[in-house]
């Protein structure tokens, strides 16, 4: 079954109305991407560090996240810059090597402080800590030494127990737990073209990651499940990064498929397995029709047993959803053994689309809506956290960003529409980000933050944009009251 969204109304008409009176608003950051102290107090070095420092060059500039926003050191200049924006809520990331330096083993007793201190800090302000076990910084040990990271299924009881371990030191403070974030860049861009860490390029090692990982969160969350959500009563989900994938032409019924099927092989790869207990038919139809015809004796996408499919079925408390732009999508051959030839489908974006400054991000709010209502629709209603969304400047010392103003407000415009004309269940929003800082191989080069960081100062100030001025006030009318209070 084919569903694309039939959205009502006007798309271009601006909706003046508020979210619902327990909707909440805060920003996400990423450990590797702000801590900085990359090798102080105890914390052991993790794949993003040794990607940095061997091969700098695939750096844009050249930079690491050594120091990056420092805020390891700036625990209550951060949680003060959250409360003065009037947020309910902070996402971060939990860096696996600051808590267990080799990714297993014994604790380091500095990495849990600095973690218990933010997250106190936090609630002393009215702000809700929401945190990310996963955010890409894989300890080194778990790839360059006793393992080969997450295509190895070995890594799967240790990501289990790293987990525990912080629902054991956090869990009666934490509430909202997020065990991977974006799951299809740590396999297909670390494992499969090799363009994040750890850098692998093997097309065959991508399908095994993602199992691994399915099969990772799920048996993270049976443990909350089963020991600890009786009495620390928080959530346990996963964010999933996803763009709308509009067809090209809406009137071929080719690309009407198309788009279907690169929806479900980005999100339904993992939302799939995480809901009925196996991957997307079309999928498995795909990779397996491809995998006879390359000659491999079994399909490149593995199989669950039926053991793992009852664990791995129905373990998403809310599913997180990290979106930025849309896609154009075209039924298009591509003969190849690889993900990309699974799917067949050609990508472009529209001329008329407005640029940021990273490639793949283009200014489409319409598309947000319409991928709320395709989640909504698809996987039954379910809860939605919007853990990510942002826009990408240029590298520049301005506060002056009516780019990423606008992008905001249409874009939590298009939200507000998702929720009370659609009817779906969206009752969390996290921008990216709360500041500048390492944009993974894009370095400092590239900017999502609504407060400015000057790298140049060893004291990395920051300093509101005119985007955090304009969230601030989202923040606080709750959204956009009327049209004679203009937001």
């Amino acid at each position: 079954c084919i569903s694309v969204p039939v959205i009502s109304g006007d798309d271009d008409e601006f909706l003046y109305d508020v979210f619902p009176s327990n909707f909440k608003w805060g920003f996400a950051t990423a450990s590797y991407q702000i801590e900085g102290a990359w090798n102080e107090d105890g914390k052991g070095e993790n794949i993003w560090d040794e990607y940095t420092h061997r091969r700098p060059s695939i750096i844009d500039d050249g930079s690491d996240g050594d120091i990056a926003c420092d805020s390891y050191h700036k625990v209550d200049e951060d949680v003060a810059m959250l409360k003065n924006m009037g947020a309910d809520v902070y996402r971060f990331s939990l860096s696996w090597a600051r808590i267990f330096p080799t990714g297993s083993g014994t604790a380091n007793s500095k990495g849990v402080e600095y973690y218990n201190k933010l997250i106190d800090r936090l609630l002393e302000n009215g702000i809700e800590p929401m945190i990310t076990l996963y955010h890409w910084d894989l300890p080194s040990e778990l790839h360059y030494g006793s393992l080969q990271g997450w295509p190895d299924s070995r890594i799967i009881p240790l990501f289990v127990d790293f987990a525990e371990f912080c629902f054991q030191q956090f869990g009666d403070r934490v509430k909202k737990w997020i065990t991977f974030n974006e799951p299809w860049v740590v396999c297909y861009q670390g494992y499969d073209i090799g363009s994040k860490a750890p850098g692998i390029k093997n097309t065959t090692q991508n399908y095994l990651c993602a199992h691994n990982i399915i099969r990772a969160h799920a048996k993270t969350y049976r443990v909350y499940e089963s020991k600890y959500k009786k009495e620390q009563n928080g959530l346990v989900g996963i964010t999933l990064d996803c763009s709308w994938q509009e067809p090209k032409d809406s009137n071929n019924p080719a690309d009407v498929a198309a788009a279907e099927r690169a929806l479900q092989f980005k999100h339904g790869w993992w939302a799939g397995p995480l809901t009925w207990g196996k991957y997307p038919d079309v999928m498995r139809q795909y990779i397996d029709a491809a995998s006879a015809e390359e000659g491999l004796p079994t399909s490149r996408l593995p199989h669950f047993t039926a053991e793992e499919s009852a664990e791995i079925t129905n373990t998403m408390d809310f599913i997180g959803l990290n979106h930025y732009t849309t896609e154009l999508i075209e039924h298009k051959e591509i003969n190849e053994y690889t993900y990309d030839g699974d799917q067949d489908v050609g990508r472009s974006f529209a001329e008329d689309w407005p640029k940021s400054s990273a490639i793949w991000l283009r200014v489409v709010p319409w598309g947000f809506r319409k991928l709320l209502h395709w989640i909504s629709q698809t996987y039954g209603n379910p809860e939605i956290y919007v853990t990510e969304n942002g826009f990408a400047d240029y590298n520049n010392s301005t506060v002056n960003d009516p780019e990423r103003a606008d992008y905001y407000r249409n874009y939590i415009n298009e939200m507000l529409k998702a929720i009370h004309i659609d009817g779906a269940r969206v009752t969390v929003y996290t921008a990216w980000s709360l500041m500048d800082n390492f944009e993974w191989v894009r370095g400092y080069s590239q900017r999502f933050g609504t407060h400015y960081v000057d790298f140049e100062d060893p004291e990395r100030p920051r300093t509101p944009k005119q985007s955090a001025i304009l969230l601030k006030q989202i923040f606080k009318d709750n959204g956009f009251p009327s049209s004679g209070h203009r937001t």
